[in-house]
């Protein structure tokens, strides 16, 4: 069983939203996700990292959770991403997976997934242009909530080795997010995916080791709809 992870695939099949006014890559990119789900096995793992669904609520998002439950892989975490505005209670998420057959897709939050020997912990995060739309109080209570699901979910991993999904990048050219890298490095996490960031803003985007931790980004157009490998199968 082997890791793979990719976000944003920005899915509307039931809504007005053509991903394709954000350049060429975009178009047909349906179509590209699916060819590009072909290097994951029916055993696999997929870390889907926020913004998934253009859909207001759960059932405009219907066919787009159709479309990735069709894709290859046994289990599928979800991530929140800043715009799944169709996210509600955990609750409430899995019963309409589970009414619909649904059987692949899982949310990830407040606790961990476990792959192997290691740990997938995860939450939407928090990047800096948030910190600069002038509602300060506003915003340092969302961070202090996302910093309180992380942590909750690092906990939940215990002593396993841990690997770290977030919506938001914590590290992008000279910003870095100090609460939610105090938290990365108080639980030993030492490697972190990634996703949010298209078209020109992923030229600053940190890969590769920054502070002792290792940085992917899995942004669906970064990756050319293709998931990651972030563990190979076990022989």
């Amino acid at each position: 069983m082997a890791l793979y992870a990719i976000g944003d695939p920005h899915l509307s099949f039931a809504v007005n939203k053509p991903m394709d006014i954000f350049g060429e890559v975009w178009q047909n990119h349906p179509e590209k996700l699916k060819a590009g789900f072909t290097c994951v096995s029916p055993e696999d793992t997929v870390l889907l990292c926020g913004d998934l669904s253009w859909g207001m609520n759960l059932p405009q998002c219907e066919q787009d959770f159709r479309f990735l439950d069709a894709l290859p892989g046994k289990r599928k975490y979800i991530v929140k991403g800043n715009h799944d505005y169709w996210w509600t209670t955990r609750n409430k998420m899995e019963t309409f997976f589970q009414e619909k057959g649904l059987s692949t897709l899982r949310i990830l939050q407040n606790d961990c997934a476990i792959c192997g020997e290691t740990a997938l912990c995860g939450t939407r995060g928090w990047f800096y242009e948030l910190e600069q739309s002038g509602q300060s109080a506003h915003n340092e209570k969302m961070l202090n909530r996302e910093c309180i699901r992380l942590e909750a979910s690092l906990k939940a991993a215990g002593e396993r080795e841990k690997i770290v999904f977030l919506h938001y990048p914590p590290v992008y050219l000279n910003y870095r997010c100090r609460p939610i890298l105090s938290l990365l490095n108080r639980y030993g996490v030492r490697r972190c995916c990634y996703a949010h960031l298209h078209g020109s803003s992923r030229r600053h985007a940190i890969e590769g080791v920054c502070e002792g931790i290792e940085y992917t980004l899995i942004s669906a157009d970064h990756l050319n709809f293709t998931p990651k490998l972030v563990l190979a199968a076990e022989i």
